[in-house]
């Protein structure tokens, strides 16, 4: 039977990279997209994807899901937490509906797919769960403690939870992918510049960097609890 892998905001950018990766490797591949706009149906490679439109920080909706995969599925071996927005502005200017949504979408989001969809990697007998973090979280960016903060919390979630599901055969971990050329990445383009001066080998993170070492971490039955960064500025 195929390993079975939940990738949240897989749409575009890293995480339908990571979608695209895990596949290849042998999963069967679960996509989660936020809105119709991006529904990546059809977009992605081969056939044995299960596509799941769902608002990570809205909690009905992520019930749904876990409905979903537990009746079309029935298993679940690998969640990656990739969902995640930006909204930047300094904090004295910052609106508070903006800093609600983005803790709603990356922290909350975090904290709902693991609540109500690792009760299916328990039956499934265990698993793992990655957390995608942020450079952010651990050094900040003006304009951005909304979203640095998010990350860092994320960071946190990620020990304590390593802890709590150990018992369960659940790893968890978390990967700082460091700055990528992605849909969000550039965005900004003197922030993507800003990073590359700032690497130690003047390059950007790849993908295929972010993806060799999940896979890594798949094939440990050890590795839990750590943050792992792929990012050469720290």
């Amino acid at each position: 039977m195929k390993t079975v892998a939940l990738v949240t905001g897989a749409s575009r950018g890293l995480g339908r990279e990571l979608a695209i990766g895990l596949y290849r490797s042998g999963h069967r591949v679960i996509v989660n997209y936020k809105s119709q706009r991006d529904n990546p149906d059809g977009i992605l490679p081969g056939s044995d994807f299960l596509y799941i439109r769902a608002d990570v920080g809205n909690v009905e909706a992520v019930m749904r899901m876990r409905d979903t995969i537990a009746d079309q599925i029935g298993r679940l071996d690998v969640i990656i937490n990739n969902a995640g927005i930006t909204k930047d502005g300094l904090l004295i200017n910052y609106d508070e509906e903006d800093w609600d949504d983005v803790m709603r979408v990356n922290l909350k989001g975090c904290y709902n797919v693991i609540k109500y969809l690792t009760p299916i990697m328990i039956e499934s007998g265990g698993g793992n769960v990655i957390n995608i973090a942020s450079r952010s979280g651990l050094r900040g960016n003006p304009g951005q403690a909304a979203y640095s903060a998010s990350k860092a919390a994320i960071m946190g979630m990620t020990l304590s939870l390593a802890k709590e599901l150990a018992p369960f055969n659940i790893r968890v971990n978390c990967i700082i992918p460091g700055y990528m050329p992605t849909d969000m990445g550039k965005v900004s383009r003197k922030a993507l510049e800003t990073a590359k001066r700032q690497s130690l080998l003047g390059t950007l993170t790849r993908t295929e960097d972010v993806f060799f070492i999940i896979e890594a971490i798949l094939k440990s039955n050890s590795v839990t609890g750590q943050i792992l960064s792929v990012d050469s500025r720290l």
